[in-house]
């Protein structure tokens, strides 16, 4: 049987997870420099707690989990019955299935917070780091399993908040070196326009269908739009909205033409200028992007997403933003929150295009320093030091076969990149003393322990 793995998941060797664990060291010291701590939710959640959460297109894209024991099913007449009809949509039969792998890291979190409402201190500030999975057809940036960082405050409606988000953002980008465009736009104004055109009920319809702007055009927006049954003559009043061009303050003026009469709209408008006026990016350029709409329905209010500004490859390597009331489904409501959500796999396609990687890292070994040796006696005395080396804290390790020739101990160093070899023979038992060799310099030099325990630390 020839190996393979799943369509849409990737398997990834020590060099990338380097690179990978730079991006989720990078990320965890910003998250918890602003305030946010760690949690950890199931990789599966109970279906119900899922569907209905990110509209019709994403409530297909759940991966459902079989019950397991089916075969056992007393009443097979009734399985094939459900399984029948959920091949006909995508409803769900609790004799199929009960389980899910979690869409997104936002609505379990949502289900956390109801959860353990009584412990936790609010405004809670978190922040979570795991893989989520989508059934979607994979391509160059989008798999079926791939990793969220989120960061969310709940229990507050200040905009203080998406202040404080969008500077976590321009700081994580600038030490990522990676350059991007922070868009953001405001769900009431959708709502607002939406209104406007007389379409309040297609709501939903219209922000999904915007939302495709950049993938399907202009043109295939429109269709979108003609299919979900609204009007051409609302069609015709969303088109300076699909076309209009300028900077963050025309835009505004634009908004202020289009929905500057209704409630819904001053609301929007005046929480988008809040936040240019007392935003202050100093990496990320920030532009107010009035057809952005985010497709998930549980968006409220400041909506965000990040795409890189450089290079072939600028897919959304962030999305985010503010929900009113997404813990009010699970029993607590009036629970305002916002967050955001860096897409890992995504922001480490775009940094190896652009070749932005620090030039260490991938290259390096985990193993400070190996112990080289010529026999099973030297070995041993190899193996004492080592641990002496790691009660300091100094990562080691001896080369494990005691019948293979010095060069084929060295060979295996260079291959891992380990920095340091140190030979150890009879001589240098005897004498207290070890040829520590600098593998990328040549160099060599004669330590005893603590010497070379003290050298290590400083190198």
């Amino acid at each position: 049987m020839k190996p393979s793995i799943p369509k849409g998941t990737r398997d990834f060797g020590p060099a990338e997870m380097q690179k990978r664990q730079y991006i989720f060291n990078s990320l965890r010291l910003n998250f918890e420099l602003f305030g946010y701590q760690p949690i950890e939710t199931p990789s599966m959640e109970n279906i119900s707690t899922l569907t209905g959460k990110y509209g019709e297109e994403g409530d297909q894209l759940i991966f459902k989990i079989l019950n397991s024991r089916i075969h056992e099913h007393k009443n097979k007449e009734l399985l094939k019955k459900e399984f029948e009809l959920s091949l006909e949509s995508s409803r769900n039969s609790e004799e199929l299935t009960e389980k899910a792998l979690r869409y997104d890291l936002t609505v379990p979190f949502a289900r956390y917070v109801v959860m353990n409402q009584h412990n936790i201190s609010f405004p809670f500030k978190r922040y979570q780091i795991q893989p989520v999975w989508r059934a979607d057809r994979p391509q160059k940036g989008r798999y079926r399993e791939f990793y969220q960082c989120d960061a969310d405050v709940i229990g507050s409606n200040s905009l203080v908040n998406e202040l404080d988000l969008i500077s976590l953002i321009d700081k994580s980008f600038k030490e990522l070196n990676v350059p991007v465009v922070l868009k953001f736009n405001n769900r009431k104004i959708l709502s607002a326009i939406a209104e406007v055109i007389n379409e309040p009920d297609k709501i939903i319809d219209i922000t999904v269908a915007i939302d495709k702007l950049d993938k399907i055009g202009k043109e295939g927006v429109n269709k979108e739009l003609a299919e979900k049954g609204v009007s051409d003559d609302a069609i015709k009043k969303l088109q300076p909205l699909l076309e209009f061009k300028g900077d963050n303050r025309a835009k505004v003026a634009i908004l202020q033409q289009l929905v500057g009469n209704t409630e819904t709209g001053k609301k929007g408008i005046e929480e988008i200028e809040y936040l240019l006026n007392n935003s202050t990016p100093h990496f990320a350029k920030m532009e107010l992007d009035i057809t952005l709409a985010r497709g998930l329905n549980y968006y409220t209010g400041t909506i965000f997403e990040v795409k890189a500004n450089a290079g072939t490859f600028t897919p959304s390597i962030l999305g985010g933003g503010r929900y009113d009331d997404l813990t009010g489904i699970f029993g607590l409501v009036n629970m305002s929150g916002v967050g955001i959500s860096f897409g890992i796999d995504r922001i480490y396609d775009v940094m190896e295009e652009l070749n932005i990687f620090p030039e260490q890292i991938g290259k390096m070994s985990t193993t400070k320093i190996m112990f080289a040796h010529f026999d099973e006696e030297t070995q041993m005395h190899c193996i004492k030091l080592s641990a002496e080396l790691r009660d300091k804290g100094i990562a080691c390790e001896v080369y494990p076969d005691a019948t293979k020739k010095l060069g084929k101990q060295f060979d295996y160093a260079n291959k891992k990149n380990i920095p340091f070899v140190c030979t150890v023979g009879s001589n240098e038992i005897t004498a207290g003393m070890y040829a520590l060799k600098d593998m990328q310099k040549g160099q060599q030099q004669q330590l005893n322990v603590s010497d070379l325990i003290q050298f290590l630390k400083n190198n």
